[in-house]
């Protein structure tokens, strides 16, 4: 127990040390950490913790692929915004309506153009780094199999005659 660490109980008696249940100052040290360092200073109320962490389902995009993606949603977000200006600049005949009209067209293009370029670069990235190398592939498998058959080849090539018979004849 550490000197100085006081804590208040719900009816008001003053405890040193920890007990569960009890509420504390915010600005009091945690004697108790969570796995992930987080701690109750607040309140320890006994209860689990409404965030439980799970393992991912999927693995993680690739970061160029995933910076793609950020670019194509933002780009189709704001075509999507201003589709909506130029359908209301046109429903009240305002003189931006064609500028806007313009302004989307061009977004859809280039919205096209991004959400492309995430497939491409998904699709690059899993050439270049996609295959990857497991004790059951096959290509590891030919090389053991090659590697095991020069090693037996270079046994054999000792076993032959030793130096000191090769040295008497």
């Amino acid at each position: 127990m550490r000197p100085g660490y006081v804590t208040m109980r719900r009816d008001g008696v003053r405890r040193q040390g920890h007990v569960p249940g009890e509420i504390r100052a915010a600005t009091e040290e945690s004697d108790t950490r969570g796995e992930y360092g987080e701690c109750d200073a607040f309140m320890d109320t006994g209860r689990e913790p409404l965030w439980q962490e799970e393992p991912a389902v999927r693995r993680r995009m690739a970061d160029p692929v995933r910076t793609a993606a950020v670019r194509a949603v933002i780009i189709v977000a704001v075509t999507l915004v201003q589709a909506m200006v130029a359908f209301l600049c046109t429903l009240a005949g305002s003189w931006f309506a064609f500028p806007a009209v313009l302004g989307t067209v061009a977004g859809t293009v280039v919205a096209t153009w991004a959400v492309l370029d995430v497939w491409v670069t998904r699709q690059v990235w899993v050439q270049r780094y996609g295959v990857q190398s497991q004790p059951s592939s096959t290509a590891r498998e030919l090389r053991r199999e090659r590697r095991r058959a020069r090693r037996q080849r270079r046994r054999e090539a000792r076993k032959g005659p030793s130096r000191i018979d090769r040295a008497a004849a």
